[in-house]
């Protein structure tokens, strides 16, 4: 996994899919964003590994099982252990599997709030980086 770089440095970090177990393992909480028939997200805590180009979501609740049924599309949003540092958010589709999920990544990000008023060289109002995922 690449260095993650203090604002002022580089901010380029590019994660290939056949990095992103390894990436995913320095961040501490994965929270997992699924949709249902409310008018906003539902946000819950889980345990989120990377296996071969797919994620396995585990202790998801029944709110969000049942959004999954209704509606495949997630975000899973993993918090960095300090401020400032990148958060990892990797949308997708994803699957009921036993009492879990299994998480299909299509776009993959690390992003951080912009030091500065301004936009990154991505033309983003943030410091981020769009990661590649198969798919």
């Amino acid at each position: 996994m690449p260095p993650r770089r203090p604002y002022g440095g580089p901010v380029s970090i590019r994660v290939e899919p056949d990095d992103l177990a390894e990436t995913v393992t320095g961040f501490p909480v994965a929270h997992l964003l699924t949709v249902g028939g409310r008018p906003r997200p539902h946000v819950g805590s889980v345990r989120a590994t990377v296996t071969g180009g797919t994620v396995r979501v585990d202790g998801v609740g029944r709110t969000a099982l049942g959004d999954v049924a209704r509606d495949a599309a997630v975000t899973l949003l993993w918090t960095p252990a300090e401020p400032g540092e990148y958060s990892l958010i990797v949308d997708g589709s994803a699957a009921v599997s036993g009492d879990g999920l299994v998480v299909t990544p299509h776009r993959a990000v690390l992003h951080r709030p912009a030091a500065a008023p301004g936009r990154s060289a991505a033309g983003c109002a943030a410091d981020c980086r769009d990661l590649p995922v198969d798919g």
